[in-house]
Parts: structure tokens; C-alpha cells; sequence
């Protein structure tokens, strides 16, 4: 069993940074692939970044590329999403979530067997 707690979000202005963080509990969580997803009110959750097993391999949502970038430290059972230029239409609820069945990673919420609480990230214009 793995348990995922995000941390880090908060309230910050538009064009601001913010690092959110995913500690798990699981010794597994080295081997499983790792992603973020966010969900707005009224909205549908939806993919942000996933990465591989080992950190090698990522890809992100178009909305995001170029500004966010997901990354894990295994030695510490710790994924990370750091989160730059924000903008007002980034605010969400943020979740992480890992996979045993795909060690590179998905774009799709049903890839995932494990999720956190979420954090809530506010971006104010």
C-alpha cells in the first residue's frame, strides 16, 4: 500500500513560483511512475505532468509546458512539481498520484492506483 500527502500550496500572485511536494509512505514508490493532475471548481480533474520510475522520462500538458517541471527524489519516497509563471487559470486543487502498472508514467487519471488529499494552489491576478 502507498500513501501520498502533497504539501506547498497556497495563496500566490499571478507570475509568482510555488513547489509542491508528494511524500509517500510506500518503499514502492521507487518503482512506480508518478503524475499530477488538478482539478478547478466545476471542472473535470484533469492531467498536468507525469515522470518515469526513475525520474528520466516526463511529459507535460500543454498548458503547463515550458513553465512546470516534475521531478522525485527516490531516496526520499518525494515527488515535486515546481510551478513557475504562474497564472490566474493555474488555480486548483492539485493531487499526485502513482502508478504500478505504468513505471513511465500517464496522461490518464485511470492509470493511477494511488492518490493523495490534494493541495489547494490560488493565483491571484
Amino acid at each position: 500500500q502507498v500513501q501520498l500527502v502533497e504539501s506547498g500550496g497556497g495563496l500566490v500572485q499571478a507570475g509568482g513560483s510555488l513547489r509542491l511536494s508528494c511524500a509517500s509512505s510506500g518503499r514502492t514508490f521507487s518503482s512506480y511512475g508518478m503524475g499530477w493532475f488538478r482539478q478547478a471548481p466545476g471542472k473535470e480533474r484533469e492531467f498536468v505532468a507525469t515522470t518515469s520510475w526513475n525520474g528520466g522520462n516526463s511529459n507535460y500538458a500543454d498548458s503547463v509546458k515550458g513553465r512546470f517541471t516534475i521531478s522525485r527524489d527516490n531516496t526520499k519516497s518525494t515527488g515535486y512539481l515546481l510551478m513557475n509563471s504562474l497564472k490566474p487559470e493555474d488555480t486548483a486543487v492539485y493531487y499526485c498520484a502513482a502508478s504500478s502498472r505504468y513505471g513511465m508514467g500517464s496522461d490518464r487519471t485511470n492509470g493511477y492506483d494511488y492518490w493523495g488529499q490534494g493541495t489547494q494552489v490560488t493565483v491571484s491576478s
